[in-house]
């Protein structure tokens, strides 16, 4: 049986005596649960609950880590996309849902061209500039079709058929980048980690660039195998500009937008739901798409009519809004960076002071702060440590297909209280094994 903890919980209960009444109680992790009613008034009824529950011989036995029970049945999600939401954010949405500000409809209900939603998606963006410092010589917008559209759209938009683009490639998404690139341009592959399994970035004096290159391409944070640029690549020529897809980094830190020529992100990892894909572009680089781009992939197209050319994906861009609203309320990403700090501190050191039971192939000096990748010095014993997490309410620490293994996604929504369970489970799983 596993080791008990005990914590208070309050609880409700309707007496029949036409009141409710608080009931407190002490629970053992696997035993029993005792409650009592508390009541200032002698004239109630005294009311004793006993509950016992008898675990079978043949259950999976638990680890020895419990802890209180996260609020409403809530588990640690570690998923790296779409991911964790914050809890006030959802709790908003919730309360919004059915009559959205007292305008008698949902927000899911709203015309895109109605003032309700002009409202939002102007708030969103607003609220977005004012987290990155976006300059005013770039545009926003919120666009749909994942990051995965925007490597059609950059070299299309950004290049002729016959110019050059530089990518550096740090994994799998920068990867699929590059590959779609050559199909629109001449994609020069300056760098790749593919030798090394995508462990490191490049020392400037590796990356061959060339100074004709229309931009320089990089995936800011490897989502897949945790490998997240510190310092940003310069690019050679005078005009080429740098590029950045940082989907699983959007928001979880300061960024100078104005050393990029464009960013983008798809929303599904630290902004909001899946659905809506956030372009940052400098307002120069908008109105030379190749001739045979698709209208629906032109950025002049979505820049004229202010993301709202066709019906956008309006409940994600107002989940975003939402996001946005509670980044600035903890006081903006100076502070946001310092959470995700320390939260990926403590689970690289638990890590590394493992003695080689758990191993983060990733160097130290470019180790995401969103996406922990790890494994077991004994492989076979991972099943058993994703089954035993879940058990525990930790969800989703499943590595990528591709690599295998165990990922911690800890986003800006995953609380300290979620890497630390998660440290303790890990302690007393290696101490089992």
């Amino acid at each position: 049986m596993a080791t008990s903890a005990t914590f208070q919980q309050t609880f409700l209960l309707n007496n029949n005596l036409g009141s409710l009444s608080s009931i407190t109680g002490t629970k053992l992790c696997t035993p029993s649960l005792c409650l009592r009613e508390k009541t200032h008034d002698s004239s109630r009824k005294t009311l004793s609950v006993t509950c016992t529950a008898v675990v079978p011989s043949s259950a999976t036995p638990r680890t020895g880590f419990s802890d209180p029970v996260q609020e409403e049945g809530r588990v640690f999600n570690f998923a790296a996309g779409p991911a964790t939401l914050p809890e006030n954010v959802i709790k908003k949405a919730q309360a919004e849902l059915y009559n959205w500000r007292g305008s008698g409809m949902s927000i899911m209900e709203v015309s895109h061209r109605g003032k309700e939603f002009t409202s939002v998606i102007q708030k969103a963006e607003s609220d977005l500039r004012e987290l990155l410092s976006i300059p005013a010589n770039y545009e926003v917008l919120f666009l749909q079709g994942g990051a995965s559209t925007q490597f059609s759209c950059l070299p299309l938009n950004l290049c002729g058929v016959e110019d050059t683009a530089d990518y550096i490639v740090t994994g799998s998404w920068g990867d699929k980048a590059f590959k779609e690139g050559q199909r629109f341009c001449k994609a020069n592959l300056a760098w790749s980690g593919k030798a090394t399994k995508y462990t490191r970035v490049p020392a400037e004096e590796e990356i061959q660039l060339n100074p004709n290159a229309k931009y320089l391409h990089i995936c800011a944070n490897e989502t897949i195998h945790g490998v997240e640029f510190k310092d940003y690549p310069t690019p050679k020529g005078d005009t080429t500009f740098l590029v950045a897809d940082m989907s699983s980094n959007f928001c979880s830190k300061p960024v100078d937008v104005s050393k990029f020529g464009l960013i983008y992100a798809g929303a599904q990892k630290n902004v909001g739901p899946a659905g809506v894909t956030i372009v940052i572009i400098r307002n120069d680089l908008i109105g030379h798409a190749q001739q045979s781009t698709p209208l629906m992939l032109d950025y002049k197209i979505h820049a004229e009519n202010k993301s709202l050319y066709n019906t956008p994906p309006c409940f994600t861009i107002y989940m975003c809004g939402l996001v946005f609203e509670d980044l600035l309320a903890q006081g903006g990403l100076n502070e946001i960076e310092k959470k995700n700090v320390q939260k990926a501190k403590i689970l690289y050191d638990a890590i590394d002071a493992s003695n080689g039971f758990y191993r983060c192939p990733v160097e130290k000096s470019v180790r995401s702060l969103m996406n922990v990748p790890f494994t077991l010095e004994k492989s076979e014993l991972e099943s058993d440590f994703i089954k035993q997490a879940a058990s525990e309410g930790m969800l989703q620490l499943k590595g990528h297909r591709s690599v295998g293994g165990m990922r911690a996604s800890i986003y800006n929504a995953m609380p300290l209280a979620g890497v630390e369970k998660l440290v303790s489970f890990m302690k007393v799983f290696q101490a089992n094994h």
